[in-house]
């Protein structure tokens, strides 16, 4: 082969590369552009012999990372619930990143009809000082390390953000009596590495916003990076397990911090059900 032949296959060889890699570059930016601003509402369930008997069928609404920046996607998801119709209402923190916001953040999400409440959480982008009493006048119960019974048998717990403050597992279950069902929310997924989970049946959390912008929606360099979560991909997003083999289900979030890159905005709707 001389080297005119040599020198005609690299310069193919790189259209080629060059092809793929545009290609590449445009699959991502119209899923960007597209699918990843349309909130999808996800339907999971749980099942657990701890779900009481009565509540078999029970539906909560987890909203979590909302990052307000305007009302109207908060608008249509508060409608958008009203007419799927779930039990309870729980949200993850991370509501808006002006604490100005707060007072009509939480007047939207207490148009949410909930016949068993509304309960929440602080994130890390949340001050709990402004967030709790904006919560409190909009009927929204704010859980910090702590918990209470939502109806017989069923205790919901909440712990404070790992980066700004001290979650405590230990206390925010401590109501909690044996053979109920325990579900806890936690921001950071990576409270459930670093304490004792033994004693809860679900946790759910967000945070990671479903690694945020993702290769082909298969891997993170902001997760692999160890950047948001000091578990790589473990909690990236959907199902995976605590330290101690508890399911901890990873909300993608629905907020509109771009750009979003495979990583739908979720809503996720669990129902549970009782073995």
């Amino acid at each position: 082969m001389d080297k005119e032949q040599i020198k005609s296959r690299a310069r193919t060889a790189a259209k080629i590369l060059l092809t793929i890699t545009v290609l590449i570059v445009l699959v991502h930016v119209v899923h960007a552009a597209t699918l990843d601003r349309i909130v999808v509402y996800n339907e999971i369930s749980f099942s657990s012999p701890n779900v009481p008997a009565e509540m078999d069928g029970y539906r909560i609404a987890f909203v979590t990372d909302t990052h307000v920046e305007s009302d109207r996607r908060l608008q249509a998801i508060a409608k958008e619930l009203n007419r799927r119709q779930v039990d309870l209402l729980l949200l993850g923190g991370d509501f808006t990143y002006d604490s100005d916001n707060v007072e009509s953040t939480m007047e939207i999400l207490s148009q949410i009809a909930a016949p068993d409440g509304s309960f929440g959480i602080e994130g890390n982008h949340d001050k709990y000082q402004y967030l709790f009493p904006a919560m409190e006048a909009h009927n929204i119960t704010p859980l910090s390390n702590s918990g209470v019974y939502v109806r017989e048998n069923f205790y919901l717990a909440g712990v404070e953000d790992l980066w700004n403050r001290n979650p405590d597992v230990s206390a925010a279950i401590a109501g909690a009596e044996p053979g109920s069902f325990v579900l806890l929310l936690s921001h950071n997924p990576d409270v459930s590495m670093l304490q004792d989970t033994t004693k809860v049946d679900l946790i759910l959390s967000g945070h990671t916003h479903g690694g945020q912008i993702n290769f082909f929606g298969l891997w993170s360099l902001g997760l692999e990076s160890r950047v948001i979560s000091d578990y790589g991909e473990r909690f990236r997003q959907g199902w995976a397990e605590s330290g101690d083999g508890t399911p901890v289900y990873v909300c993608r979030g629905v907020g509109e911090y771009y750009p979003r890159v495979f990583a739908r905005p979720e809503v996720t709707l669990i129902t549970l059900i009782h073995e």
